[in-house]
């Protein structure tokens, strides 16, 4: 039977997601789980919850707790990474909102998401490297963000196959069923272009399009008003994307210029709070101790998450169908060669294929080139180990550069380099 390692497994919402997808697939019910953290005291907990789900659900695993990540990844057959490495929403989010770049997430774009990947790709990078040596034909299956930076450096760095994961798609399928009034089940999308910007070149239900119903939704302000920048973005260029209201806000220069656009839009009842993550993660963490230490049996249900229907597709060879983040290799013919986007994948005992999907609409490829090229410029700072492509990386965001000039953004990004410390001393 697999091992399936979870690399990062203190990342408490994942990790207890992840591990009840598999719990609930039978062929996997002898697998090794090996679950790897450096936090000691979430890495308990969580092994205590994957424990007590085992056995509450019949499951026979055979689970290892481990600080060490070679020991958990020696003879891996499925690697999960779920890290985070010295997040920072004061230096990431609180920094760029002092100059006026006010950032919704600010950890896959913008400069949050750039200083994230120079802080992250390299540690993934370093898992990747541990993989060739002691399981080089396990699959790596990647949720850790920014998902497009990260997958790109690791494909360039080493020879490690390696997915993308994230759930926008999946999400996003059944929020457009709930607008147009249909059952989930009814309805399937054709969907490309990249993470968290692709795009629904198809939307049907029952197999008829789809795309009549969901016009006639944008025009019903009780409708609109659930998804505001996402029907203004599908208004203007003809197609839904794949992320939410306040994500797809700072992927581009159009939604988050002043309070009046923010506050059209919906987005000033959403902003960053700087102490939401801390709080949110406490929350979790109380709502995992408490499900543990319950007499009652812990109740496995399947969530929409990839990850274990691609293990299950390759273990015992029932196909399935995910969308991946995956290199550019002759899939989008408009989108640069080489880098991550994100399509529909077959999957069996065979591995992962990519589905070729030719040329998007020439308005959504612009709009994807515009997020590819903080993307290349980080990957390369990232590999290249140089603080002037990440700079560039951070002039070149649609979002950063419709807010600040040219000496601003400078500015700006020295004082969050300055404020990393030694964090970033490889780079140069």
């Amino acid at each position: 039977m697999p091992k399936i390692t979870l690399i990062g497994a203190g990342s408490v919402v994942f990790a207890r997601r992840l591990l009840q997808d598999a719990v609930c697939v039978p062929e996997l019910a002898d697998s090794t789980v090996s679950l790897m953290d450096i936090d000691a005291d979430r890495l308990g907990l969580i092994s205590a919850f994957a424990r007590k789900l085992s056995k509450d659900n019949n499951a026979n695993w055979r689970i290892e707790t481990t600080g060490d990540r070679r020991r958990a990844l020696d003879g891996s057959d499925h690697v999960l990474t779920t890290i985070r490495v010295g997040d920072s929403v004061e230096v990431d989010y609180g920094i760029p909102a002092k100059y006026g770049v006010d950032q919704s997430v600010g950890d896959t774009i913008g400069p949050g998401g750039v200083f994230k990947a120079l802080r992250t790709a390299p540690v993934l990078i370093d898992i990747a490297k541990d993989m060739e040596a002691l399981c080089p034909e396990a699959l790596l299956l990647q949720y850790t963000n920014p998902m497009a930076i990260a997958c790109w450096a690791i494909t360039d760095a080493t020879k490690i196959k390696t997915v993308g994961l994230c759930h926008s798609v999946q999400h996003t399928t059944e929020q457009l069923a709930g607008y147009i009034g249909a059952p989930a089940a009814s309805v399937t999308g054709w969907v490309a272009g990249i993470n968290h910007m692709a795009w629904f070149i198809r939307f049907e239900r029952d197999k008829r399009d789809a795309y009549p119903e969901l016009w006639r939704a944008l025009e019903n302000p009780a409708i609109y008003e659930l998804d505001p920048v996402r029907f203004e973005v599908m208004r203007h260029f003809g197609y839904f994307v794949t992320e939410s209201t306040r994500h797809m806000s700072e992927y581009t220069p159009y939604f988050r210029k002043n309070d009046a656009l923010m506050k059209r839009f919906g987005l000033d009842k959403i902003k960053q709070d700087l102490k939401r993550r801390s709080v949110r993660d406490d929350a979790h963490f109380a709502q995992l101790k408490t499900e543990t230490s319950s007499t009652e049996p812990l109740k496995a249900t399947r969530s929409n998450e990839y990850a274990s229907r691609i293990i299950e597709a390759i273990e015992t060879g029932r196909p399935t169908v995910i969308n991946g983040n995956v290199p550019n290799i002759g899939l989008i013919d408009n989108l640069p060669a080489g880098s991550c986007v994100e399509v529909p994948c077959l999957v069996d005992s065979l591995g992962l294929h990519p589905m070729a999907v030719g040329a998007l609409p020439p308005q959504l490829a612009a709009l994807d080139r515009s997020n590819i090229n903080v993307q290349e410029l980080a990957t390369r700072a990232v590999l290249d180990g140089s603080r002037e492509a990440a700079r560039h990386a951070v002039m070149v965001d649609p979002l950063t550069s419709a807010q600040l000039t040219l000496d601003q953004i400078s500015a700006m990004f020295d004082e969050m380099w300055s404020a990393h410390g030694d964090r970033l001393a490889a780079y140069t």
